[in-house]
């Protein structure tokens, strides 16, 4: 992921973090890419922007929103350290506050208490999507959905299109007691499952030298 745009998860939801002092053209081009990577992830998610001490006037911020509804996201709330940013923000219909002190942008990594676990069957039509890890108990039918920013664990067949690392975080992994995903991706990497294998053990699916591999459990935990 670009390090012009940061989004993490957390308590609060998402939080888009926006670099500082590199040009606004620049910023929207790595703001589309990472919309473009995380696919549907974004869709109906709770969003706070966070622009720190950058100016922002009412067009840059008018181009941010415009971009974000191509996306079906929209953006909860803006904190800004700039009055003159909060009050453009203000004025494109934006709730806006004043941006409390942060360290440098770190890895999008989910932490332990952003995981979920869901016990039930994810059904064709169906979206699970969550921010953190996600751990389900229960099959992912063909034609449903997986969508989480960390590792997703499956108890039970997994046949749907999954996506672990849709933040970004390319050290994700999935995992499931039968992997036979009809697509299957991890950050911005897509792979598919080829046709005549079938899974009988344990699989997980990783990233290694700029691919996807999978292999056993087994193998994996040593």
């Amino acid at each position: 992921m670009s390090d012009l745009v940061t989004i993490k998860g957390g308590k609060e939801g998402l939080r888009l973090q926006l670099d500082e002092a590199a040009e606004w053209s620049a910023v929207l081009v790595a703001l589309r890419t990472q919309l473009d990577q995380s696919g549907s992830f974004f869709a109906g998610a709770r969003l706070l922007v966070d622009i720190g001490p950058r100016l922002l006037n009412e067009q840059q911020l008018r181009e941010m929103l415009t971009l974000m509804q191509q996306y079906a996201l929209q953006p909860e709330s803006l904190t800004a350290s700039a009055r003159e940013s909060r009050n453009a923000a203000r004025s494109v219909g934006l709730t806006a506050r004043p941006a409390p002190a942060r360290a440098l942008a770190a890895p999008p990594i989910p932490d332990a208490e952003a995981a979920i676990l869901v016990a039930r069957t994810v059904r064709s039509g169906q979206v699970l999507r969550h921010h953190g890890h996600i751990t389900l108990v229960g099959d992912v039918n063909p034609g449903s959905e997986v969508i989480a920013g960390g590792n997703v664990v499956v108890w039970g067949r997994l046949r749907g299109l999954v996506h672990a690392g849709a933040l970004g975080n390319r050290t994700m992994f999935i995992c499931a007691l039968e992997l036979q995903p009809t697509q299957l991706r991890i950050a911005d990497f897509i792979a598919r499952t080829p046709e005549g294998t079938a899974g009988h053990t344990p699989e997980v699916a990783r990233v290694e030298h700029d691919q996807i591999i999978v292999e056993a459990w087994e193998v994996f935990r040593k």
